[in-house]
C-alpha cells in the first residue's frame, strides 16, 4: 500500500497565450490505505488529475508523490498502481481467467502463482463459477467485477477508478458500490475513485476532493462536506436535491447567502410566505417545489407529514441552527 500526495500540482495543454490551463495548483495528502473519492460535474478535471497519477498525463507543474517518492516522470509501469476504466476494456477473445491472469503473466510470474492468485480474487468476486466464459457471455455488472478482479490480481499499492459504475444500471450501481465497500475493508489499498455522482461519492467515500474547473473547493468526510460546505459551488453540487440558495428572501443581508437544506426548511403558521408549484412523492418521503418573489425552494417532508396542495400558499422558515450563510462576493462560507 501507499500514501499518496499532490504537491500544487498544474495541468497545461498548450504553450504561450494559447495554453488552456485545467488544473490549478492541487495540494492534498491521501494517507496509505485511505479510500478518497474525487468529485465534481462534467469537464472539472477530476479524471485529468487521476490520469496524471497513473502517468498517462504529464504533470506541468507542482509534484505527485507515490509513497514519498515524487513520480512526475517516473513510467506508469513502474508507479505499481492499477486502474479501472469506465468502458471495462476486456479482451473480447480472452476467458475471463485470461482476462484476470494476462497481466501476471506479462509480468512473468510462475503459472502456479498465476492460478492461485486468479482463483483467491474469484472467490472475493464471486467469480468461481465464470472464469471459463468470455466478456460477451457476461451481464454488465460481471464485466465490471473481471475489471476489477484484472486490477485486484495485482497486488498494487493503489487502485484508480476512472468512472467505472457509469455504464451500469441504477440497481447494479448500488449493488456494485457494496462490494467495492466490502473489497476496499478486506484489501485495504489506497484508493482514488473519480465520480460525477454525489450519491456515489457520499456512500463511498472515506474522504471526498471536491473540484470545479479545475479547483480543489473542499476535502474532507462525506458528513463535513454535507454539513459544512465550503463554499456556494459545494452546497449547491452535494445534496440531492441540493442546498436551497437565497439571495433575494426576506431577512437575507445584501452581502450574503443564506444556504438551507431542504430538510431543514419547515412548513409554518408564519415566516416566508410561497406559492406551492409542484410536489414529487417518492414513497418515503414528499418534495415541494415552492415559488418565493424569484426564488425557488425545494422542501422535504416525510411520508408522515401532511403536504400541501399545488397552488396554494403557504408560510416557511429555516431551522436557524441549521442555516449556512456564503459571502456573496466570494461564495465561500462565512463561519
Amino acid at each position: 500500500m501507499a500514501s499518496l500526495a499532490f504537491r500544487q500540482v498544474l495541468k497545461r495543454y498548450g504553450s504561450g497565450p494559447a495554453a488552456t490551463q485545467v488544473i490549478h495548483g492541487i495540494t492534498a495528502n491521501i494517507a496509505d490505505g485511505e479510500f478518497v473519492v474525487v468529485v465534481g460535474p462534467s469537464g472539472c478535471g477530476k479524471s485529468t488529475l487521476l490520469r496524471m497519477v497513473a502517468g498517462l498525463e504529464e504533470v506541468t507543474g507542482g509534484e505527485i508523490e507515490i509513497e514519498g517518492r515524487v513520480v512526475n516522470t517516473v513510467e506508469p509501469a513502474k508507479r505499481d498502481i492499477a486502474m479501472v476504466f469506465q468502458n471495462y476494456a476486456l479482451y473480447p477473445h480472452m476467458s475471463v481467467f485470461d482476462n484476470m491472469a494476462y497481466g501476471l503473466r506479462i509480468r512473468r510470474l510462475s503459472k502456479q502463482e498465476i492460478r492461485e492468485r486468479v482463483e483467491a480474487t474469484a472467490r472475493l468476486l464471486e467469480l468461481e463459477s465464470l472464469l471459463q466464459r468470455r466478456p460477451a457471455q457476461l451481464s454488465g455488472g460481471q464485466r465490471q467485477r473481471v475489471a476489477m478482479g484484472r486490477a485486484i490480481v495485482r497486488q498494487p499499492r493503489a487502485f484508480l477508478f476512472d468512472e467505472p459504475l457509469s455504464n451500469l444500471d441504477a440497481k447494479l450501481r448500488a449493488q456494485t458500490r457494496v462490494e467495492i465497500q466490502k473489497l476496499h475493508r478486506s484489501l485495504g489499498v489506497t484508493s482514488l475513485f473519480v465520480t460525477h455522482d454525489q450519491v456515489e461519492a457520499m456512500t463511498l467515500a472515506q474522504r471526498m476532493m471536491v473540484m470545479n474547473a479545475g479547483r480543489l473547493e473542499q476535502f474532507g468526510t462525506p458528513d463535513e462536506v454535507y454539513q459544512q460546505p465550503a463554499s456556494v459551488f459545494v452546497a449547491g453540487f452535494m445534496g440531492a436535491p441540493p442546498m436551497n440558495l437565497l439571495r433575494d428572501a426576506p431577512g437575507v443581508r445584501t452581502d450574503a447567502i443564506l444556504g438551507v437544506r431542504p430538510e431543514h426548511l419547515r412548513i409554518s403558521t408564519y415566516g416566508w410566505q410561497a406559492v406551492v408549484e409542484s410536489l414529487e412523492l417518492l414513497g418515503a418521503e414528499r418534495l415541494v417545489y415552492l415559488r418565493l418573489g424569484r426564488e425557488e425552494l425545494c422542501l422535504r417532508l416525510s411520508s408522515a407529514e401532511a403536504y400541501p396542495r399545488v397552488g396554494t400558499s403557504v408560510y416557511v422558515q429555516p431551522v436557524e441552527s441549521a442555516a449556512h450563510h456564503f459571502d456573496r462576493a466570494t461564495g465561500l462560507r462565512v463561519p
